[in-house]
């Protein structure tokens, strides 16, 4: 038996989408019925929808852009529509692969020394090495291999709830945009501390955590009484699981003392709740145009989704 994303209702044969994925039941099974994102990206490959009109007059849905047409049914990218989450998690993954073939090939003198920095972490001096807004995101810290992993949980039980939710094209917006908003929400707030003179010299960033703080955000706003079983076991709403995080992250960024003490001096606080500010505003602006699921089994384990380790801070 499976619930309807739409109405919640329980169903001995549930009809799954075939566009968004999302299951539902006899009722709301049509893509018109649950308002279902592909509705705006269908293109009609086969033209089962051809009018015989002439092909020249240009429409809305001729302009898909370059997303559409590599990820159109039959397109050399057709399989990440409806798994961007995935997809990220993936290039983490492989960005993680080339940061050691990076520090190896230093360590050796094939790259000169520097190279990580320059092309890996985004840096309170360096703001104009702009291409490290991005990379960073998908960066993590070497030398903790808990800081990829805790963030990839999160991202892999969450993302897809959230992409189902908002689209594919819009999820890759939010989770590349929180990142780099949270990247250069705690670059300045490093250089204001700078200014007040309570911090000095440059600081350097990386990591997903806040676009996962994003994700939990959007979450959050969308069904915060979303039942989350910790370690299978454990039912705990999810207000009040980003709601713990958010407000660690907010001591240990007012209290660099307290941040120490708990092993998390080197993490990039102010980003977690940067990430988390545009995950709740973009909740908000969302909300209300369609249901989510309301429990979700989640296995994670250790200090959050930040995790420890890194150069500079990492988030």
């Amino acid at each position: 038996m499976a619930q309807c994303d739409q109405c919640g209702r329980h169903e001995d044969l549930p009809y799954q989408c075939r566009r968004c994925g999302q299951t539902f039941c006899a009722e709301h099974r049509l893509p018109e019925n649950h308002d279902c994102p592909g509705l705006n990206e269908w293109d009609d490959p086969d033209g089962v929808f051809d009018s015989g009109f002439d092909d020249s007059v240009v429409t809305d849905d001729d302009d898909g852009g370059v997303f559409d047409s590599l990820t159109a049914t039959g397109g050399v990218a057709a399989y990440f529509r409806g798994n961007v989450a995935y997809l990220v998690l993936g290039l983490m993954w492989v960005t993680f692969a080339l940061e050691w073939a990076t520090i190896v090939l230093s360590g050796i003198g094939i790259l000169p020394s520097g190279s990580f920095e320059f092309l890996f972490v985004i840096q309170s001096d360096h703001l104009l090495r702009a291409w490290t807004w991005v990379t960073s995101v998908f960066a993590h810290s070497p030398v903790s291999f808990f800081h990829i992993v805790g963030n990839s949980i999160v991202i892999y039980f969450f993302g897809p709830l959230v992409e189902k939710y908002v689209g594919s094209k819009k999820f890759a917006a939010l989770f590349i945009a929180s990142g780099v908003i949270a990247g250069l929400g705690h670059m300045g707030a490093h250089l204001v501390l700078v200014q007040m003179r309570m911090a000095s010299g440059s600081v350097g960033a990386l990591g997903a955590s806040g676009a996962a703080f994003a994700i939990l955000g959007v979450l959050t706003v969308l069904n915060p009484s979303l039942k989350i079983y910790l370690y299978f076991l454990l039912p705990v709403p999810i207000w009040l699981f980003t709601g713990a995080f958010g407000l660690l992250s907010v001591v240990f960024f007012v209290d660099s003392s307290v941040a120490q003490a708990a092993g998390q001096g080197n993490v990039a606080h102010f980003a977690h709740l940067a990430g988390l500010a545009v995950g709740l505003a973009y909740g908000a602006y969302v909300s209300g145009q369609r249901n989510v699921p309301d429990q979700l089994t989640f296995g994670g384990g250790g200090r959050g989704p930040g995790g420890p380790g890194g150069p500079g801070g990492r988030f």
